[in-house]
Protein backbone atom coordinates (compact mmCIF):
# COMPACT_ATOMS: atom_id res chain seq x y z
CA UNK A 1 0.00 0.00 0.00
CA UNK A 2 1.26 3.40 -0.94
CA UNK A 3 1.47 5.85 1.54
CA UNK A 4 1.08 9.76 1.88
CA UNK A 5 2.22 12.18 4.24
CA UNK A 6 -0.75 13.39 6.35
CA UNK A 7 -2.31 16.09 4.97
CA UNK A 8 -1.32 16.31 1.80
CA UNK A 9 -3.26 16.76 -1.37
CA UNK A 10 -2.17 13.18 -1.91
CA UNK A 11 -3.41 11.76 1.56
CA UNK A 12 -6.27 14.05 1.25
CA UNK A 13 -7.74 12.05 -1.93
CA UNK A 14 -6.77 8.71 -0.47
CA UNK A 15 -8.74 9.84 2.89
CA UNK A 16 -11.74 10.77 0.75
CA UNK A 17 -11.49 7.47 -0.99
CA UNK A 18 -11.63 5.07 1.95
CA UNK A 19 -14.31 7.21 3.29
CA UNK A 20 -16.72 6.67 0.45
CA UNK A 21 -16.22 3.20 0.66
CA UNK A 22 -17.54 2.86 3.89
CA UNK A 23 -20.18 5.82 3.81
CA UNK A 24 -23.67 4.95 5.92
CA UNK A 25 -21.70 1.37 7.30
CA UNK A 26 -21.07 3.33 10.41
CA UNK A 27 -22.34 3.05 13.86
CA UNK A 28 -23.10 7.36 13.72
CA UNK A 29 -21.62 9.59 16.32
CA UNK A 30 -24.74 10.45 18.54
CA UNK A 31 -22.95 14.79 19.46
CA UNK A 32 -22.80 17.19 16.62
CA UNK A 33 -20.17 19.32 16.42
CA UNK A 34 -19.08 21.52 13.56
CA UNK A 35 -15.01 22.32 14.30
CA UNK A 36 -12.40 24.42 12.14
CA UNK A 37 -9.41 23.95 12.21
CA UNK A 38 -5.96 25.46 11.63
CA UNK A 39 -2.59 22.88 11.30
CA UNK A 40 0.09 24.78 11.94
CA UNK A 41 3.67 23.82 11.77
CA UNK A 42 2.83 21.59 7.91
CA UNK A 43 6.06 20.63 6.66
CA UNK A 44 5.07 21.37 3.03
CA UNK A 45 3.27 24.53 1.08
CA UNK A 46 2.28 27.74 2.75
CA UNK A 47 2.97 26.15 6.45
CA UNK A 48 -1.24 26.08 7.80
CA UNK A 49 -3.60 23.90 6.83
CA UNK A 50 -7.35 25.27 7.30
CA UNK A 51 -10.08 22.40 7.45
CA UNK A 52 -12.75 21.11 9.37
CA UNK A 53 -14.43 18.11 11.11
CA UNK A 54 -17.84 18.05 11.09
CA UNK A 55 -20.33 14.71 12.99
CA UNK A 56 -23.46 16.99 12.31
CA UNK A 57 -24.46 13.92 10.06
CA UNK A 58 -23.75 11.64 12.31
CA UNK A 59 -20.08 10.11 10.78
CA UNK A 60 -16.79 11.93 11.08
CA UNK A 61 -15.93 13.92 7.74
CA UNK A 62 -12.53 15.93 8.06
CA UNK A 63 -12.28 18.07 5.04
CA UNK A 64 -10.31 21.11 3.63
CA UNK A 65 -12.12 24.76 4.51
CA UNK A 66 -14.13 26.45 7.18
CA UNK A 67 -17.46 25.21 8.10
CA UNK A 68 -19.85 28.14 8.66
CA UNK A 69 -21.18 28.20 11.12
CA UNK A 70 -18.87 26.30 13.21
CA UNK A 71 -18.99 25.93 17.48
CA UNK A 72 -15.21 25.76 17.90
CA UNK A 73 -11.76 27.00 15.97
CA UNK A 74 -9.08 24.92 17.22
CA UNK A 75 -5.48 26.05 16.15
CA UNK A 76 -3.25 22.63 16.52
CA UNK A 77 0.21 22.00 15.38
CA UNK A 78 0.85 19.42 12.58
CA UNK A 79 2.69 16.93 14.80
CA UNK A 80 -0.46 16.41 17.63
CA UNK A 81 -3.48 16.85 14.77
CA UNK A 82 -1.62 13.84 13.58
CA UNK A 83 -1.43 11.98 16.90
CA UNK A 84 -5.19 12.96 17.10
CA UNK A 85 -6.37 12.13 14.04
CA UNK A 86 -4.41 9.20 12.79
CA UNK A 87 -3.09 7.71 15.51
CA UNK A 88 -6.00 8.20 17.94
CA UNK A 89 -3.81 8.77 20.71
CA UNK A 90 -6.17 11.38 23.20
CA UNK A 91 -3.06 11.30 25.40
CA UNK A 92 -0.86 13.70 22.80
CA UNK A 93 -3.90 16.27 22.84
CA UNK A 94 -4.74 16.09 26.36
CA UNK A 95 -0.71 16.74 26.67
CA UNK A 96 -0.46 19.46 24.26
CA UNK A 97 -3.77 21.24 25.53
CA UNK A 98 -2.19 21.31 28.72
CA UNK A 99 0.85 22.98 27.41
CA UNK A 100 -1.00 25.89 25.68
CA UNK A 101 0.26 23.90 22.34
CA UNK A 102 -3.69 23.94 21.33
CA UNK A 103 -5.58 26.67 21.10
CA UNK A 104 -9.80 26.27 21.07
CA UNK A 105 -12.14 29.47 20.88
CA UNK A 106 -15.99 28.51 21.42
CA UNK A 107 -18.11 25.68 22.88
CA UNK A 108 -15.43 23.68 24.41
CA UNK A 109 -18.41 21.38 25.85
CA UNK A 110 -19.04 20.10 22.49
CA UNK A 111 -15.66 18.84 21.68
CA UNK A 112 -15.20 17.25 25.38
CA UNK A 113 -18.59 15.01 24.73
CA UNK A 114 -16.73 13.57 21.89
CA UNK A 115 -15.06 12.06 24.28
CA UNK A 116 -17.87 9.59 25.46
CA UNK A 117 -18.24 8.45 22.02
CA UNK A 118 -18.08 4.44 22.08
CA UNK A 119 -15.75 3.83 18.67
CA UNK A 120 -17.77 1.07 16.86
CA UNK A 121 -15.97 -1.31 14.49
CA UNK A 122 -16.36 0.19 10.88
CA UNK A 123 -14.98 3.72 12.21
CA UNK A 124 -11.95 1.01 13.50
CA UNK A 125 -11.50 -0.35 10.33
CA UNK A 126 -11.88 3.05 8.68
CA UNK A 127 -8.64 4.27 11.44
CA UNK A 128 -6.67 1.03 10.58
CA UNK A 129 -7.09 2.51 6.65
CA UNK A 130 -6.12 5.65 7.36
CA UNK A 131 -3.42 5.28 9.82
CA UNK A 132 -1.88 2.11 7.22
CA UNK A 133 -1.37 4.60 4.40
CA UNK A 134 0.50 7.82 6.55
CA UNK A 135 3.79 8.77 6.30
Amino acid sequence: MATYLFLSDEWLDEARSIRAEYEGRGGGISHAVRVNLVVVEVPFGEGDVHAHADTSTGELIVDLGHLDPADLHVTIGYDTARALLVEGNPQAGLQAFMQGKIQVKGDIAKLMALQTVAPDPTAAEIAARIQAMTE
